[in-house]
């Protein structure tokens, strides 16, 4: 392994860095996009149960603010409860937008890696190209065989490393995405739901 990245030359280092920020990357977006961290099941309904029996106190709604990016949307929601339901909406929506960014961090950084990185192979290949015909002497021949070799083997090295930490980099940035547009329509859904059953109420008492 050692010897295949010093025979890459040192744009094997930034490479190798690349692959460890996205590695790191994909690890923690797998771990906070999962489903149950996003939106407990029945989260919804446990807010209203307790809304119904006025149980919803400052520490409670502290609680539920921190407990999960659903928590977030629905206390913002439910601070804002008696300003009216376009009040409340706007309040939700403005939460919705700060948790879809905060479950969207580091996608960029990831993007970036995946664009970057053929790059940097490329770069690795021109340097290797250079060796190469370094290698040819005035008249013609091979000045330095091993030279030859070196160089043919930093064109191949770093070109085949780049595209491996970009190929996957650029499939999970795209899968995560996706993640995050998907869970963001489930929190409006929610959101809208618990909106729709605590004014509903409200328009049901005499």
């Amino acid at each position: 392994m050692f010897e295949i990245i010093f025979a890459g030359g040192w744009v094997m280092w930034p490479i190798i860095a690349c692959s460890i920020v996205a590695t790191a990357i994909i690890g923690e977006k797998f771990w906070s996009l999962r489903k149950e961290k996003v939106m407990p099941r029945q989260l919804t309904v446990q807010v209203w149960n307790l809304f119904r029996k006025n149980q919803l106190d400052a520490p409670n709604i502290r609680q539920l603010r921190e407990s999960s990016p659903l928590g977030s949307v629905l206390a913002a929601g439910i601070l804002n409860y008696h300003h009216g339901r376009e009040i409340m909406k706007e309040s939700i929506e403005q939460a919705g937008r700060a948790a879809v960014h905060q479950m969207g961090r580091y996608l960029n950084t990831l993007g970036t890696i995946a664009s970057i990185s053929p790059y940097l192979g490329l770069l690795g290949s021109v340097l290797g190209m250079i060796k190469v015909f370094s290698t040819f002497s005035v008249g013609g021949g091979i000045a330095n065989p091993m030279h030859l070799a070196g160089g043919i083997s930093e064109i191949l090295i770093t070109t085949a490393s780049g595209l491996a930490i970009a190929i996957p980099s650029l499939m999970f940035h795209r899968y995560f995405e996706s993640r995050v547009d998907e869970l963001a329509l489930r929190l409006e859904e929610e959101a809208l739901l618990l909106i729709e059953r605590l004014h509903g109420e409200r328009e049901e008492q005499p």
